[in-house]
């Protein structure tokens, strides 16, 4: 007994000392690496089922905004809106009933264009019907007024009451003449959105957008998913009676078909458009359009959180992505939740993700850094807009934005897409973080598609604030660049803004987890910098923000 006395003491005191000892010991923080698993899991969470297509103002966006404080909680992030993660945006919801009906009459009789496949018409107006009558059909050519480009679609000519029709993209994605806006590269005019906003300034009561899937950058099955159904938009004191009463699609054919209603030539008209010195065409045709529409007031909300940074705690450095989707289609047979895997669950997964690591980071930033996960992207960046007019963190304090959309899927790339090259020396932090990373920053592949002007980013540069877009390209280092362009087109053609972009256990994520880490890299230099991130000159987006200049 006296033995077993001696040794157990002897341990216990060998135990005391090993404690001691670990006590002086330096225990390394957690790592700052992008954890792979815990994106996976984020994705696979977002883009499961259970979370209906996470389209604003359902079932799915409180499981989706549920779901992203009770992450920011859990990571020790602080509430970005005062004591709440929430910002909450006004929206409305309108539903055009499926007897919409659009039909245009001339000399030669009347052609009717059949809802969904001819056409796709709405109204964002909060009323419960729109209706004209023999409104007259003006061709605008692209709907564009840019002088800073001597270009003007509508002298010499009064809209008012008409409905005007206009081509999507610019002059510039149809000559490919370095003289014309910026040849192949699709500028901020050549946006869907822009040519409705324009048509309405310019009084008209209806415009109709003719669909190509070249010039849009995506098909007509894309219009059918995205703009039939309920639409959304901002809850505004006047119901939106500034906008056209009528806004829609008309699919190429059909549009095809109308010119030659009206004794024009289709193809010759176009071209014609994309020139200089071009005219708005009367078409000589009226058209009778008529739609019910059901009205929804809703709140749906961006979730904010933050980390509180130290030095200059308040200039802040913003992570953006949006995690809504386009919910369900109970008239679809199978499966009809668009899940939204790709886009855009890959990026809120990445925001989350973003999250972790720079919790981890000791000691803190010297600026503060804010997550940003915004509604109503799918609808015309809906939540970045009205964050943009009413930031929660001060515009002229925010440094950057860095935002994740559609992030990339599949292995590691040689290369960087950066959209939009050629606004911002935030595209140089991205060169340097790809370099450390033995790639090369490339431009998109895709310019004439004007993917910048499409995601959130676009918001904040309107706004003044330098943003960048980037992410892995097309250069797959196992398979080279014409396998990578196979499949974007693939995923373009098949399951963009489709039920089948969904989540599968066998996806490779080490492509993401490669840009994230890219991001992060980013944010990290753009946090520690005393100097605000600057437009290039020729931007297009070069505001004045008087910042105060860093001694």
């Amino acid at each position: 007994m006296r033995i077993r006395g001696y040794w157990g003491i002897l341990a216990s005191a060998g135990l005391l000392l090993s404690a001691c000892a670990g006590a002086g010991r330096k225990v390394p923080p957690p790592s700052t690496d992008i954890d792979e698993n815990v994106y996976r899991n984020h994705v696979r969470v977002l883009a499961s089922d259970d979370f209906e297509g996470r389209k604003p103002g359902t079932p799915g966006e409180e499981k989706t905004v549920a779901y992203l404080v009770e992450q920011f909680r859990k990571l020790g992030l602080k509430p970005g809106n005062g004591e709440s993660f929430l910002q909450q945006v006004p929206m409305v919801e309108s539903l055009a009933g499926a007897d919409a009906s659009l039909s245009a009459a001339g000399r030669n009789g009347t052609l009717a264009l059949v809802y969904g496949k001819d056409m796709v018409i709405w109204s964002k107006r909060s009323i419960p019907q729109a209706e004209l009558r023999g409104s007259e059909l003006v061709f605008a050519g692209y709907g564009i007024v840019a002088p800073e480009y001597a270009w003007n679609d509508y002298a010499d000519i009064d809209v008012h009451g008409k409905t005007v029709v206009v081509l999507v993209n610019d002059p510039g994605y149809a000559t490919k003449d370095p003289r014309v806006f910026r040849a192949g590269t699709m500028t901020y005019y050549g946006g869907w959105a822009y040519k409705i906003e324009e048509a309405a300034r310019h009084g008209a009561a209806a415009v109709l957008l003719v669909h190509d899937s070249d010039a849009a950058g995506f098909g007509w099955s894309v219009v059918q998913s995205t703009w039939t159904g309920a639409q959304l938009g901002l809850s505004t004191a006047d119901g939106d009676a500034g906008r056209a009463a009528i806004e829609g699609w008309i699919q190429k054919d059909a549009a095809r078909a109308l010119f030659t209603a009206a004794g024009l030539d289709f193809t010759a008209t176009a071209t014609a458009a994309a020139r200089a010195g071009f005219k708005a065409v009367p078409m000589g045709l009226r058209i009778d359009v008529a739609l019910h529409n059901s009205v929804r007031l809703f709140t749906s909300a961006n979730v904010i959180a933050q980390l509180p940074g130290g030095s200059r705690r308040r200039e802040y450095v913003v992570y953006t992505a949006h995690w809504d989707h386009l919910g369900r289609d109970p008239t679809r047979p199978g499966h009809n939740i668009f899940n939204g895997a790709i886009d855009n669950a890959s990026g809120v997964a990445g925001l989350l993700t973003l999250a972790q690591s720079w919790v981890r980071t000791k000691p803190v930033a010297d600026r503060s850094i804010v997550f940003l996960a915004l509604t109503g992207a799918e609808a015309g960046l809906l939540g970045s807009d009205y964050y943009a007019e009413n930031p929660v963190f001060p515009l002229r304090e925010t440094t950057a934005v860095l935002n994740l959309d559609t992030l990339h899927f599949g292995g590691p790339t040689r290369d960087v897409t950066v959209f939009g090259v050629g606004n911002t020396d935030l595209e140089e932090y991205a060169r340097a973080a790809a370099l450390l990373q033995g790639r090369e920053v490339t431009p998109e592949p895709t310019p004439e598609r004007g993917l910048y002007f499409q995601s959130d980013n676009f918001s904040f540069a309107k706004a003044g604030v330098p943003a960048l877009y980037a992410k892995g390209g097309l250069d797959d280092t196992a398979r080279g660049p014409v396998w990578g362009r196979a499949r974007l087109d693939d995923y373009m053609a098949h399951r963009y803004h489709q039920p089948s972009d969904q989540y599968t256990p066998d996806w490779d994520v080490r492509g993401a987890v490669e840009d994230l880490t890219l991001y992060y890299d980013v944010g990290n230099r753009v946090a520690h910098t005393r100097r605000f991130p600057r437009w290039y000159p020729n931007s297009e987006f070069r505001v004045s923000r008087d910042h105060r200049a860093a001694p």
